[in-house]
């Protein structure tokens, strides 16, 4: 997969030439230090994927993304949280926001189609199955619950809470465990003690998210830009 890189900060460059060399697949074209600069050089040359900071001399990288003609993959790259919604609306595979870790950017770059597959990335996208329903131990009982009807799960202490509309259940599982269990796609963590099912979610609001009038969920720093990128794309 041929690559270039558009990024105007020498150790940024360099971090980002390791990780493309550490990957083994990517194949590095070029670096630039201006999107204008990388213009000349995309009219002459087939590139599959660009990693692209933001904050670029003479011509921003959401302002390159918009006049670029038939864009190749774009990852973003960036130190600002603040342009993560306006970026997904302009179609780009992932935002890197600095500084992140080589598996972080692995997993970006796995959501890369690969020529020839159509909704493929570079890793298989085969989903987790997950189950309808589930047994949970609630003190000497084991209870049935639907997954579906569940809202959210609370981390409280040594044990985790359970919420459907009906009631609330007490298990002695993991935040982690439960997120492990019921997969990524319907369920995600939005904070150190949340994890949320996404379809009772009607509204996102700054950082809270409300299922339904009463119940209203706070986002947490660490997780918003995967939620973001998740729910929000």
């Amino acid at each position: 997969m041929n690559c270039i890189i558009i990024e105007d900060q020498p150790p940024a460059q360099r971090i980002l030439k390791k990780y493309v060399g550490d990957l083994g697949y990517l194949e590095l074209k070029g670096t630039f230090s201006d999107a204008i600069e990388a213009m000349d050089f995309l009219k002459e040359n087939a590139i599959d994927l660009i990693f692209l900071d933001i904050h670029l001399p003479k011509l921003s990288g959401i302002d390159f993304l918009k006049i670029l003609p038939q864009a190749p993959h774009i990852i973003l790259t960036t130190a600002f949280s603040d342009y993560a919604l306006e970026s997904y609306e302009l179609n780009v595979v992932d935002y890197l926001l600095k500084p992140f870790s080589f598996q972080r950017f692995v997993k970006a770059v796995s959501k890369v189609p690969v020529k020839g597959q159509v909704g493929q990335g570079v890793e298989s996208k085969l989903e987790t199955q997950v189950p309808q329903e589930l047994f949970i131990k609630s003190g000497y009982e084991y209870l049935k619950i639907t997954i579906a009807d569940i809202v959210f799960i609370k981390s409280d202490a040594d044990y985790t809470e359970i919420y459907t509309p009906e009631k609330k259940y007490l298990a002695s599982e993991s935040l982690r465990y439960w997120l492990d269990k019921l997969g990524n796609n319907q369920f995600i963590q939005i904070h150190k003690s949340y994890i949320v099912n996404t379809s009772k979610i009607v509204k996102v609001s700054g950082n809270q998210i409300y299922c339904g009038k009463n119940t209203i969920l706070p986002i947490g720093r660490a997780f918003k830009e995967d939620f973001v990128r998740k729910f929000l794309k």
